[in-house]
């Protein structure tokens, strides 16, 4: 299993400077590329304190490309609904060009209503706009003097640059969080695929739809799976919790209130049930979370049953993205906490049967 580290920004202005957060993110990332951690990704949110100190995600991991020599780097994920094909295209293959062929691209159709509405795009268009997008990038990173005719976007024969250094082009992952349309999609495509374990054991047959679109489509293997899980080690298993309970609670509360907008009336048919799964967020905690085997929180031998016993009860994995300075954790309890997980986990992860399920 590869097991990377996912920076989620959940902070205010008031409890920390942008300026300080990036800082104690890109010591992170020099201390994840010595220990031997796979990758680096984060997120694309706007003007909310959930995620919104990353309005782009290329523009920090350009800077993580210059702080690490082995790291992959992964857009966690960029938004085409927010952003044109062409610019898109362009900076994927500028950040190719500048971590040495080390960027993987992640693409997600967003879900906060107030984007949307900032941003002026309706959200009955957001499965539109996410496919055709998608589908725009990939002609211009895999190919030359692309003219492109969609709904959204229309542009004249055009070749992006710079090329891309990976060819012919980086891999892409899907985020795909609940609609079993999302994950078959996906590995009809074949695309790799990101998510978030909020589920529990529904998450098993999802993964399955993945695989089985995968192979009816013909593509080699099984896929790629990615999942995110918040990560707090130390060797007092309970000091683990204290430190860890808060920060995750606080954490949950603000994916709440940002996207709170479902749970009062905002409705779309590309986001069916979308008001069912948001107010059902108003009542995670951190022990609920757990119980659901979506936060590796303990001492080392805790966390790696935790690991075992939920891929016993989902499937095969093949990435784990942990975040690890969330919300108001000290940055100097993340960094022992990332430096205990690199040293004693991470040669046990290692070990893992790579196609157990």
């Amino acid at each position: 299993m590869d097991v990377g580290i996912n920076f989620f920004p959940d902070v205010r202005p008031e409890q920390k400077s942008a300026a300080g957060y990036f800082r104690e993110c890109l010591d992170l990332v020099e201390r994840a590329d010595v220990l031997g951690y796979h990758h680096i990704r984060i997120v694309e949110h706007y003007c909310h304190h959930y995620g919104g100190y990353s309005p782009s995600p290329i523009v920090f991991l350009s800077a993580a490309a210059q702080r690490s020599r082995r790291l992959r780097l992964i857009t966690g994920a960029v938004l085409p609904v927010f952003n044109h094909p062409l610019k898109l295209a362009g900076e994927i293959g500028m950040l190719d060009a500048i971590s040495g062929g080390r960027l993987e691209v992640g693409f997600a159709r967003a879900f906060l209503p107030h984007e949307f509405a900032r941003f002026g795009v309706p959200l009955d268009e957001s499965r539109l706009r996410f496919d055709e997008g998608l589908e725009a990038v990939r002609q211009l990173l895999e190919e030359t003097d692309v003219e492109f005719e969609g709904r959204f976007h229309r542009f004249p024969p055009s070749t992006s640059l710079p090329r891309p250094t990976q060819q012919p082009r980086p891999p892409f992952w899907i985020a795909a969080l609940a609609s079993e349309e999302s994950f078959v999609k996906a590995g009809e495509r074949g695309h790799w695929l990101m998510a978030i374990p909020l589920l529990g054991s529904k998450m098993r047959p999802l993964l399955e739809a993945y695989r089985e679109a995968w192979a009816a489509a013909g593509h080699p293997g099984r896929g790629r799976v990615m999942l995110a899980f918040h990560m707090f080690c130390d060797a007092d298993r309970e000091r683990a919790r204290r430190l860890a309970r808060r920060p995750i609670d606080d954490y949950l509360r603000s994916i709440y209130e940002a996207a709170s907008d479902w749970t009062v009336g905002t409705a779309s048919k590309d986001y069916a049930g979308y008001d069912k799964i948001i107010a059902g967020l108003a009542d995670e905690t951190f022990d609920s979370i757990a119980a659901k085997g979506g936060v590796w929180v303990g001492s080392p031998d805790e966390i790696f049953d935790q690991v075992v016993r939920y891929r016993t009860e989902v499937g095969h994995f093949d990435v784990a993205s942990l975040q690890v300075n969330f919300a108001s954790l000290p940055a100097e309890e993340a960094v022992r906490s990332v430096e205990l997980f690199g040293r004693e986990v991470l040669p046990m992860l290692a070990e893992l049967d790579p196609v157990a399920v």
